[in-house]
């Protein structure tokens, strides 16, 4: 039976680069020769185990199959426990993760001997858990950093809270206006379907 590639895309509603992380996934499967199957995306933070297209696609995926990710920090910013839940879930349907920042992963797309197979299967699963560990590291230390600013500017007086992008929204709604879909103005603009989804139902609170 013929491995599948399924592609995951992770972008939060902060960050805006999914389109750049598809084209380096479309690239990297190029330079491959591998075909991806379906494409798996979704705006959820990655600190977050509640994440449904990623269960979705280990729910369809069949064992030897392989999870293709842009950076290993799309795949996880979780706690040593939630990410303990993931990769056991992963490793029981036999999937293989493929990380664009992980070299050692690169060659789980060639089906090699046993002896090989399950070596690299070791090394990849050693790689992943010291970079799944770095990114919740990286996660945390940029929300206490955040936290600590927060305080400063509070005790400053200069915390003014988060301020509504008025050009964006106001972009979203000529869009709508347009007759353009949630999904079109999300690939036009980049910004995530929950936040146009909330600029739309203000405006029509108006």
């Amino acid at each position: 039976m013929t491995s599948r590639v399924y592609a995951y895309l992770r972008a939060s509603t902060k960050e805006q680069d999914a389109a750049r992380a598809k084209s380096e996934l479309e690239a990297f499967a190029h330079e491959k020769s591998i075909t991806i199957a379906k494409w798996f995306i979704e705006n959820e933070s990655g600190a977050s185990l509640a994440r449904p297209e990623l269960l979705r696609l280990i729910d369809v995926a069949q064992p030897g199959d392989v999870l293709l990710v842009e950076q290993v920090d799309r795949l996880s910013r979780l706690n040593a426990e939630d990410w303990e839940k993931l990769s056991s879930l992963i490793k029981f349907k036999g999937i293989r993760v493929v990380a664009l920042d992980l070299p050692t992963s690169h060659m789980l797309i060639q089906n090699g001997d046993e002896f090989t197979s399950r070596m690299m299967d070791a090394l990849n699963s050693m790689m992943l858990d010291m970079l799944a560990a770095i990114a919740r590291k990286d996660y945390s230390d940029r929300k206490r950093r955040q936290a600590q600013g927060i305080s400063k500017a509070k005790a400053e007086g200069k915390f003014r809270g988060r301020q509504s992008d008025t050009e964006m929204h106001k972009r979203i709604l000529k869009l709508r206006a347009a007759g353009m879909s949630y999904t079109d103005i999300h690939e036009t603009t980049g910004v995530a379907r929950s936040t146009i989804s909330r600029v739309t139902k203000l405006q029509n609170q108006i």
